[in-house]
């Protein structure tokens, strides 16, 4: 079995070669054919999402194989559901990650008990992959139509369930010693999708807040590896709200210099995006627990991925 390391590099180095291309993998999705108008979170076996660097790696492996069903399973799953692996067809690696707890005793008698924490490996298949499988889970579900000239009242509801303070102004923008997002006006965007993915990417980043989750990278001024790290985290929060609520985030017009600030910190840290990614998904089940009433399709998860 292939140690944590190993597996940090492995996943680091696909989103790396995607980045070096100019490919962002998290974005795969919406530029996919068979999955336009269809994005929303992997779902397992029983409906529950994927989250973290599983979403990701999920929603790229769909987009270039080309599937369209959301339910991914382990072949022991498929099996138990009275189905089976069609022949040739291969398999996407998962991750489960979990701490092991050591009691250990030290030279003065006293006991410390500390947290190992460590990845294992799984090996998933999508529906489109399998036969026998009841109906249900390759049923497509239906396009997500959004008006690009009106607000979405529901969407509109969840960022204002959130109590975020949002102002009008010229760019968008959260700024931390105010605690305030600004926002051009939703007119001047060219749809609502627009309007909503850029709002995501700022709402993201209002939860880092210290009186929120305090999520700090040690960010000294503008354009430094904490900053390319906060702003990889509101990225992929942009990504994991838009599947959820149904629309396409978008990526900032200066994406280009994001990328080659973000493969700065790939490079220099193999371990990072895993943590991102679970910052992010940390920032969007916040967003979830302001909310009156349960977000469709979300399942708040423990912070380690479970199978």
């Amino acid at each position: 079995m292939l140690k944590s390391n190993d597996i940090y590099s492995s996943i680091t180095q696909k989103i790396i070669t995607d980045l070096e291309k100019g490919e962002l993998t998290w974005r795969k999705p919406w530029n996919s054919e068979n999955l336009t108008g269809n994005v929303m979170l992997p779902l397992r076996w029983n409906k529950i999402p994927y989250t973290g660097i599983n979403t990701i790696m999920l929603w790229a492996t769909a987009a270039d194989k080309g599937y369209s069903s959301p339910y991914w399973m382990t072949f022991k799953q498929a099996i138990d559901l009275k189905a089976h692996v069609r022949k040739g067809e291969k398999g996407t690696t998962v991750v489960y990650a979990d701490k092991i707890i050591k009691d250990e005793t030290k030279e003065d008698g006293t006991s410390t008990i500390n947290r190992i924490p460590f990845l294992k490996l799984y090996t998933v298949f999508n529906a489109s992959q399998l036969e026998g499988l009841p109906e249900h889970f390759n049923k497509l579900p239906e396009p997500t139509i959004v008006n690009p000239e009106k607000r979405i009242e529901e969407t509109e509801q969840f960022f204002k369930e959130t109590k975020a303070e949002i102002f009008t102004g010229g760019k968008a923008a959260y700024y931390e010693h105010a605690d305030r997002i600004e926002m051009p006006p939703f007119e001047c965007f060219n749809n609502a999708a627009s309007y909503y993915g850029t709002l995501a990417h700022e709402v993201t980043h209002w939860t880092k807040h210290t009186s929120r989750l305090n999520r700090d990278f040690n960010r000294k001024k503008w354009g430094d590896e904490g900053y390319a790290k906060e702003e990889l985290v509101a990225e992929l929060g942009a990504c994991f709200l838009g599947a959820v609520l149904g629309f396409e985030p978008v990526t900032k017009e200066d994406h280009a210099a994001y990328i080659q600030s973000w493969l700065k910190v790939l490079k220099n840290d193999n371990r990072f995006i895993i943590h991102a990614a679970s910052q992010a998904q940390k920032a969007v089940e916040y967003m979830n627990e302001l909310q009156n009433k349960e977000v469709p399709g979300q399942k708040r998860v423990a912070e380690f991925e479970l199978i």
